[in-house]
This record gives structure tokens, C-alpha cells and sequence, in this order.
């Protein structure tokens, strides 16, 4: 990659305010006045609009003791680019200012591992990252990412890209500085009864750190949760560091906005630690 690599942001007037203050007050109506802190290994945030998701992305954040590193894990909606894509160099802007990629960590992370192909072509456009960023900077003046998004369905993989995460963060004595956030929304479109009952499901694997469990579940119920892929590799990596449990944040699904309860979307915000 030549010169220097700047991911402008896509998604801000439509996913979430486009001026810092907006965003700012926006986070603020949804941050709870319970302001205890854990420290995390992983969290897993939802990336829809602000409007919808944003209570459980803010009120899960809220509960983090952010990290220097922030390793930030999604699906990848648009279909462009590698089936897993890491950029290893240059800055992530937002309204809220610039956002530095932690070059040395990516780098390792991409010569250890193999599948991971250093690629801007699949962050171009794709949201379920971006959308993280306002909300941790709102928490967190100063850190650094790593962005990888997974298009791959292949369970192999993913967990040995947890494996190399997990190894690369004790190679680099990283643990208590690197935080691991998996982006996910849960069930798309199906009533709040059916995605209620089978993000539950879902959710129980996610807290006993079952990432097997998880993918079973997601093929049995044909469970919607966009972001299963990132989650693996988030709970594979987690429980090699070391994670024994997740606590489950706050679940909530769109109808709390829309009232429509015939077709949601769900939410979930989970530490793990």
C-alpha cells in the first residue's frame, strides 16, 4: 500500500449524526447514569442506525474500560473484496476526528496469519465498523484499531484466526491494553416472539464463550445474526486469553423505536471477561 490510507466515513448523516455535536448529544440521551466499569477481554456491540441500536451499543460501551487497541471485528455486507480483510496502515476518520490503525499489531497479525489478506477494498463502504467508532471515541479520546471484516463461512478458519489473534496478543504482551469488540446485529426481520426466542438461543452460547455452540445454533434455527462470523473469531481468541464468562448488557430489538412488532431487528450488548 502507498501513501497514506485514510477510510473516510460512509455511513455518518444516515447511520448516526454527521457533526460531532449531534453524534455527541445523540450518545449522551442514551448513556445510563450507572457508570461502573469492567475490564474486559470482548465485547460483542450491534451497528445498526443510532436511532435503533444505539442505546445498546452506548450502554454496553459504557460498561468498558477501554483499551489502547481496539481490534474491531465484523461481517462484511457488501460482498467486495477478500473473504477476510485486514488493513494494516493509515487512519479511520469520523466526525469525532482521526482514529489511528496500530500498524505493528496488524502487521503481525497478517504475517501470522495466512487468511487474512491486507485489503481497503471490503472497508470501503462497509458500515458494521464504522459505526462503532463515534461511540468509543465518545468514551475514549485516544486508540488505536485494527479493522477486519469476514465474508469466510468456514468455521476452520475463523477459529484459527482467533488463535492467531489470541497468540498475537500474548506474543506482544498486549493483553491489558487490546480490547476485542465483535460487530453484530442479532435476527433480521422476523417477529419479535421468533427473534426474541431465537437470539436467546444465540446469546447463551455467546455468554458460555461456545463458539461450536453458537454456529450450530445459527444453522439449526436459521438464526439471522449477521455478524456470527466475527463473533467466532471474538469468542475464539477471548477464551484463549483466557475469558471464563460473558454478561449479557442489554437486549433489545427495533419494535422499542418503531412499535412494529411484526418484524424486528434484535440487539445485543455483551461483555466478556
Amino acid at each position: 500500500m502507498t501513501g497514506t490510507y485514510i477510510r473516510k466515513p460512509v455511513v455518518a448523516g444516515s447511520f448516526y449524526p454527521q457533526d460531532a455535536n449531534s453524534i455527541s448529544e445523540q450518545i449522551r440521551s442514551f448513556q445510563p447514569q450507572n457508570d461502573d466499569k469492567f475490564d474486559a477481554i470482548a465485547a460483542l456491540l450491534p451497528h445498526a442506525g443510532y436511532q435503533y441500536s444505539g442505546r445498546v451499543a452506548v450502554t454496553t460501551a459504557n460498561k468498558l474500560n477501554l483499551k489502547d487497541t481496539i481490534i474491531l471485528l465484523g461481517p462484511n455486507h457488501t460482498g467486495r473484496g477478500e473473504s477476510a480483510s485486514i488493513v494494516t496502515n493509515g487512519k479511520w476518520q469520523t466526525p469525532l476526528g482521526e482514529i489511528e490503525i496500530d500498524s505493528l499489531f496488524a502487521g503481525c497479525l497478517r504475517e501470522r496469519c495466512a487468511f487474512l489478506k491486507n485489503d481497503t477494498h471490503a472497508h470501503a463502504y462497509e458500515h458494521s465498523l464504522e459505526v462503532e467508532l463515534p461511540i468509543l471515541q465518545y468514551f475514549k479520546s485516544d486508540f488505536k484499531i485494527v479493522p477486519i471484516v469476514f465474508m469466510i463461512d468456514d468455521f476452520s478458519v475463523l477459529v484459527e484466526v482467533g488463535n492467531c489473534l489470541a497468540q498475537v496478543i500474548q506474543d506482544l504482551r498486549r493483553k491489558d491494553s487490546v480490547l476485542i469488540i465483535a460487530s453484530s446485529d442479532m435476527t433480521h426481520y422476523e417477529s419479535y416472539e421468533e427473534a426474541a426466542k431465537k437470539d436467546n438461543l444465540a446469546i447463551q452460547e455467546i455468554l458460555e464463550l461456545n463458539a461450536s455452540g453458537l454456529i450450530k445454533k445459527i444453522f439449526q434455527y436459521n438464526i439471522s445474526m449477521c455478524g456470527w462470523m466475527p463473533t467466532v473469531v471474538m469468542l475464539t481468541a477471548a477464551k484463549k486469553l483466557g475469558a471464563t464468562g460473558g454478561r449479557l448488557i442489554l437486549y433489545e430489538t427495533s419494535a422499542a423505536v418503531t412499535q412494529d412488532y411484526g418484524s424486528v431487528v434484535g440487539y445485543a450488548g455483551i461483555i466478556i471477561n
